[in-house]
C-alpha cells in the first residue's frame, strides 16, 4: 500500500510540473535546439496541415481508433515491474508515443494532449534514482531487447520536449542516456555492439537519440558515445554498416545457425533504424561517408529488395526478395519494416530534395503500409502478402499487442507535415494530398498551398496559393517517374519541358489569383516479372497497385490469364463499381485473355480489379492476388 501511495504521488508531482510545462510558447519552443547542424535540410516540414479526403478519413480513423484508444497504463506497467530477462515490452510506449505525437502535430487537440501528458507523467513516474527507465530486472540489464527499449524511451521524451518545451522531459532522457552509458563504459568489454541482438544493430541504434540529445543539450559526451558507436560497428563483430554499404543488404554476413540471433546481420527494421542514426550525425558532423553509406545501402535496399508494393522482407529479415517477390513468401513485408523503410525514405528526401525518395514513400504509403490497416484503423496487420490472405497478427510478451500495431500510425502520420515543405527558394510539393498547407516563403511571409484533388483516384491537381502580397518564388512539383504524360497550366498557360522523374520548377511572381493545375499520367500499365521460366505480370495504375480479389465475379484466382496491353505495355481500365458492402477504394475492369485449348485463342474476357490496399481488407473475408502467373511455352527453352 505504501509503494503505491508513493508511485501515484510521484505521478501527481509530474503531472504538475508537466502542466506548467504546457504554458511554454511558441517562440520559447522554437529556441530549444542548441547545437545548429553542420548540414541542413534542403526541405523543412509545413507548419500546419488541415487535409481532406480518402488519405485524410483514413488518419482520422487512426486517430481515434488506435492512438486515442490506447490503454497508455497497459504500455507503462512494464517499466514499473522490471522483471523481464529477455522481451521487448519495452518498445511498445515509445513506438505508440511518437506516432501519438506526430498525430498531435497533425491534429492538436486537448484531448490527445492530455493524454500525452499523462503518458510522459505515468513513464516519468517508473524512473529509478540512478536514470534507469526500462521492464529489465537489475542483473539483466543491457540484455537482449533493453537497450532497444531505452532507444525508445529517449525518443518519446525528446519528441514531447520538442513539442512542449518539458524540461523535465529532456532532463529524463539525459539521465536515461548518462545511466546507459555509464553501464556501457562499465561492462566487461566496453562495446555497445556486442549487446543484444543482430550484430548489435538493436542496441547501436541508440545512436540516433544520442544524436538529438547532443543537438537539444549541447553536452559533448553524447556526441563522443555517438561517435563511439560508429566507430564500434566496423569492428569484426559488428554490422560494419559503413565499409560493407557497397555489398547487397542480404549477403553481408553468412546465414546464422539461428535465423534470430546476435550473428544475424541482415535483419530488415533494425539496419534501417541505424542508418536513419548515422544521418543525423552526419547533419552534426558532415562527415560525406556517413551520407555516402546510408545513400549506398537505400539504392541496394531499392534495387534487390523492395517490391510492387513499396516493402520487403522475409521473417523480418532482408533475403534478395525483390526477384522472388512473386512466390509465397513466409511472414512478408512486416509493418515495421515498411515504416522505416517510409522514414528513411523522409530523411533522405527532407536532406537532399531528391524526388526518386519521395516516388518510394508514395509506393510504400498507398500500397504496403495502408495495405496493413484495418477497415477502422483500429488494428495493424504484422505481415501482408502480395498474393494470398490478410490475416491478423497476435500480441506479442505476453500484451495484447504487438510492434506493429504501435508503430504503424509512426509511418501513417510522417505524411501530412511532408507532403508540401519549404525550401530556401520557396515551396516543394513532394505528395498530391487534398488540404491546406501553412508554410513560410523564403521572405518569412505566411503562404497556405491549397490543393484540389482526389489523386490517386484521378490524375487531377488543382494548386492555388493564399498569401498576402506577391513574392517571388519557386515553386517546385514532383512529376512521378511513372507519369511519361504529365500535363501542367499556371492559370491556363501550358508549360513546355516536363521531363518525369524530378520536381518541375516554377519560378515567378505568385500572386494569390494565381492557379497551377497538373494533369498525370494514370494510364494502366502492364508490369512484368520473372526469369524466363517463371513469368509474373502485374497491373500498375499512377502509385497504386490492383490486385485480383475472390470478392469479385468471374474467373477463379487460380485461372491462367493474361492482361491485354497495347505495344507499349498500357492497360485499359474502365472503372468499376463493386457490390454495396466490399470495402473497396478504388475498382476497375481490364480485358484480360483466358487460357485456352482450342486451335484460337480465346476471346478477352473482363476482369474487375481492386486496390491493393482494399485487396482482401474488407468484412468478408477473401483471398487476392498481385501477381498473375503467365503461360510458359516449351519455344522459349
Amino acid at each position: 500500500m505504501i509503494k503505491e501511495a508513493q508511485v501515484t504521488l510521484c505521478t501527481l508531482l509530474v503531472m504538475g510540473m508537466v502542466a506548467v510545462a504546457m504554458q511554454v510558447s511558441a517562440q520559447e519552443r522554437s529556441a530549444i535546439v542548441v547545437v545548429d547542424q553542420q548540414v541542413s535540410d534542403g526541405l523543412i516540414p509545413a507548419e500546419r496541415v488541415r487535409l481532406v479526403g480518402y488519405v485524410a478519413d483514413r488518419l482520422n480513423q487512426s486517430y481515434e481508433n488506435r492512438v486515442l484508444a490506447q490503454d497508455v497504463e497497459h504500455l507503462i506497467e512494464p517499466f514499473r515491474n522490471r522483471t523481464e530477462t529477455r522481451l521487448w515490452q519495452s518498445e511498445f510506449w515509445g513506438k505508440w508515443f511518437t506516432s501519438a505525437v506526430l498525430a498531435y502535430r497533425y491534429r492538436p487537440e486537448p484531448r490527445l494532449r492530455e493524454v500525452l501528458d499523462g503518458a510522459v507523467a505515468g513513464l516519468l513516474a517508473t524512473q529509478t534514482e540512478d536514470g534507469y527507465i526500462g521492464n529489465y530486472a537489475p542483473g539483466s540489464h543491457l540484455q537482449e531487447w533493453d537497450i532497444w527499449g531505452r532507444k525508445y524511451t529517449m525518443l518519446g521524451l525528446l519528441d514531447y520536449y520538442e513539442v512542449t518545451g518539458d524540461a523535465l522531459s529532456l532532463q529524463a532522457a539525459q539521465k536515461v542516456a548518462d545511466h546507459l552509458i555509464g553501464e556501457i563504459k562499465g561492462s566487461s568489454d566496453g562495446l555497445i555492439i556486442t549487446k543484444g541482438n543482430y550484430r548489435g544493430m538493436a542496441g547501436s541504434s541508440a545512436l540516433e537519440p544520442m544524436v538529438k540529445l547532443y543537438r537539444l543539450s549541447g553536452r559533448d559526451e553524447y556526441l563522443d558515445f555517438a561517435k563511439e558507436i560508429v566507430r564500434e560497428w566496423e569492428l569484426e563483430q559488428g554490422p560494419q554498416l559503413l565499409g560493407k554499404s557497397v555489398v547487397d543488404v542480404s549477403k553481408r554476413f553468412p546465414r546464422p545457425k539461428q535465423w534470430y540471433s546476435p550473428e544475424q546481420g541482415q535483419k530488415a527494421y533494425e539496419m534501417m533504424s541505424c542508418y536513419e542514426g548515422l544521418l543525423e550525425l552526419y547533419r552534426v558532423t558532415g562527415l560525406p561517408e556517413y551520407r555516402e553509406a546510408v545513400e549506398n545501402t537505400w539504392q541496394n535496399i531499392r534495387d534487390t529488395e523492395i517490391n510492387i508494393a513499396g516493402s520487403g522482407a522475409s521473417e523480418e529479415m532482408w533475403f534478395g526478395g525483390r526477384r522472388l517477390q512473386a512466390m509465397p513468401v513466409t511472414h512478408y513485408q512486416e509493418t515495421c519494416v515498411t515504416v522505416t523503410w517510409i522514414k528513411l525514405n523522409l530523411q533522405l528526401l527532407r536532406l537532399t530534395g531528391d524526388v526518386k525518395y519521395a516516388d518510394e514513400i508514395e509506393k510504400a504509403y498507398y500500397n504496403a503500409l495502408l495495405g496493413a490497416l484495418n477497415r477502422d484503423g483500429s488494428d495493424w496487420a504484422k505481415y501482408t502478402p502480395l498474393n494470398g490472405e490478410r490475416l491478423p497478427g497476435s500480441g506479442q510478451c505476453g500484451m495484447d499487442l504487438n510492434c506493429c500495431n504501435a508503430s504503424g500510425p509512426r509511418g501513417q502520420f510522417i505524411l501530412p507535415l511532408t507532403a508540401v515543405m519549404s525550401t530556401n527558394k520557396g515551396v516543394a510539393v513532394s505528395l498530391y494530398v487534398g488540404g491546406e498547407y501553412d508554410l513560410k516563403t523564403p521572405k518569412g511571409q505566411d503562404v497556405t498551398i491549397k490543393q484540389e484533388t482526389d489523386y490517386p483516384v484521378s490524375g487531377a491537381v488543382k494548386l492555388s496559393l493564399q498569401l498576402d502580397k506577391p513574392e517571388e518564388f519557386a515553386l517546385r512539383l514532383r512529376i512521378p517517374a511513372w507519369s511519361a504524360a504529365t500535363k501542367v497550366t499556371v492559370n491556363g498557360s501550358l508549360v513546355e519541358g516536363i521531363q518525369a522523374g524530378g520536381y518541375l520548377e516554377l519560378s515567378r511572381i505568385w500572386t494569390p489569383t494565381d492557379v497551377v493545375a497538373l494533369q498525370l499520367d494514370m494510364r494502366g500499365r502492364l508490369i512484368q516479372h520473372g526469369d524466363g521460366v517463371n513469368n509474373f505480370v502485374a497491373i500498375r495504375r499512377g502509385p497504386i497497385v490492383f490486385a485480383r480479389d475472390s470478392r469479385f465475379p468471374g474467373p477463379p484466382l487460380t485461372a491462367v490469364l493474361r492482361p491485354v496491353s497495347d505495344q507499349e505495355g498500357y492497360v485499359a481500365l474502365k472503372p468499376a463499381a463493386p457490390s454495396e458492402g466490399m470495402d473497396v477504394w478504388m475498382a476497375y475492369e481490364a480485358a484480360f485473355i483466358p487460357e485456352s485449348f482450342a486451335e484460337q485463342a480465346a476471346d478477352p474476357t473482363p476482369v474487375q480489379l481492386c486496390d491493393y490496399a482494399s485487396a482482401g481488407n474488407g468484412r468478408q473475408h477473401s483471398t487476392f492476388t498481385v501477381w498473375h502467373m503467365q503461360l510458359f511455352s516449351g519455344r522459349n527453352r
